[in-house]
């Protein structure tokens, strides 16, 4: 009898294990080559949400519902990103996060759409993503008409910039990035004295840092990631070109210092990052940062409280609308307001994030510093 009785019980947990629905969440970024280390940050967010929501016990439509992420490496490519975003489709999953670049978003966002499938961005800021008209795509964090606009104020007003030398990777990022704060810049009364490009995987400047040298600017404007960037300070330095260098949130990360070889000045480069708390809700941002080093063991990079959010608000989404199917809490998500650690979550009729910050920062003894938090 006592081994019937036990039989049963393991029997019952069984079932109520097989009764538990999974919720799919997609998460695709580079976490291999030379910018994993952003990439394994918003995956790292992402991993915390799914284990916060199972940890609290999420019921949707009145049932118990167990959350898994599904992790995809894009590797940063574009032709990788679609391979990736096929497979994720293929594989079922009910709402997707990624991807990190916006040059991997962008075609992959297309193969999400088709498949009816809703994507939120926790770094893409190409402007291009959320103009295509797919009403399953949206991001958390500010684009960069927004980012150009903030750094190309500060750029004039607290840097007192007036001639800037531009330099992009020939990315949907860094061109798209580059084009705003050109344009802002102007607006400004500020320009554009230097006009050059390189690309992601570059590792010699040499030709552009003289080209660039030519034009006696007050500052370099780089649109790019730091894997690219750090080194070229270091060669601007080798080439006795002592000028500041501002830049986006692809060089917003600590690794930069690294990056130059140590090269890097206190205050020569000022970067923004697209999002950002102030006040009260700092509280919020700080718990989660603790939280992360605790679970990871390393810092947040950049991206990975809004990995958090966009995971969350996604839940959200479902929770409201009584049931994970896509077509279901699509609509619920287009008009979600939710309260996360990177601030409140709400989108507008693009699927762009409402009221996006932006916060500047600038590095000393390596590290990052804070300057402002804007809008």
């Amino acid at each position: 009898m006592k081994k019937q009785a036990v039989l049963l019980a393991v029997l019952s947990v069984a079932g109520v294990a097989s009764a538990q629905e999974v919720v799919k969440i997609g998460h695709a970024a580079a976490v291999t080559g030379p910018v994993a280390y952003f990439g394994k940050d918003t995956e790292n967010g992402a991993r915390m949400a799914i284990e916060a929501l199972n940890a609290r016990g999420v019921r949707i439509g009145g049932k118990p519902v167990r959350f898994q992420l599904m992790a995809e490496d894009d590797g940063g490519d574009p032709k990788q990103a679609t391979t990736v975003a096929q497979k994720l489709v293929d594989a079922r999953i009910n709402g997707m996060v990624g991807h990190e670049t916006s040059g991997t978003t962008i075609p992959a966002s297309k193969i999400y759409h088709a498949a009816g499938i809703p994507q939120i961005s926790p770094s893409s800021t190409s402007p291009k993503y959320t103009q295509q008209g797919f009403n399953t795509a949206f991001r958390v964090v500010a684009n960069d008409v927004q980012l150009g606009q903030a750094l190309g104020r500060y750029a004039t007003a607290g840097m007192k910039a007036k001639r800037v030398a531009v330099v992009d990777d020939r990315t949907a990022y860094g061109q798209g990035l580059v084009t705003e704060f050109s344009r802002s810049l102007q607006q400004q009364g500020g320009s554009v004295v230097a006009r050059e490009f390189t690309h992601d995987k570059a590792t010699d400047f040499s030709a552009i840092i003289t080209r660039i040298r030519a034009s006696k600017p007050d500052l370099v404007f780089f649109g790019g990631m730091s894997a690219t960037a750090g080194p070229m300070l270091r060669q601007m330095k080798q080439l006795g070109m002592n000028v500041r260098m501002m830049g986006g949130d692809g060089i917003c990360s600590d690794e930069i210092h690294k990056l130059s070889g140590g090269t890097m000045q206190d205050e020569q480069v000022v970067c923004a990052e697209a999002g950002g708390v102030q006040g009260e809700a700092r509280a919020g941002m700080d718990k989660f940062r603790a939280d992360y080093k605790k679970r990871f063991g390393i810092d947040v990079q950049i991206n990975a409280p809004y990995a958090y959010d966009a995971v969350m608000t996604m839940a959200e989404a479902m929770v409201k609308a009584g049931s994970a199917a896509p077509s279901r809490y699509l609509p619920v998500l287009a008009k979600i307001q939710y309260k996360g650690v990177t601030g409140p979550v709400a989108f507008d009729a693009r699927g762009d994030i409402r009221d996006g910050t932006i916060t500047l920062y600038t590095f000393k003894g390596g590290k990052r510093s804070l300057l402002a938090v804007t809008k």
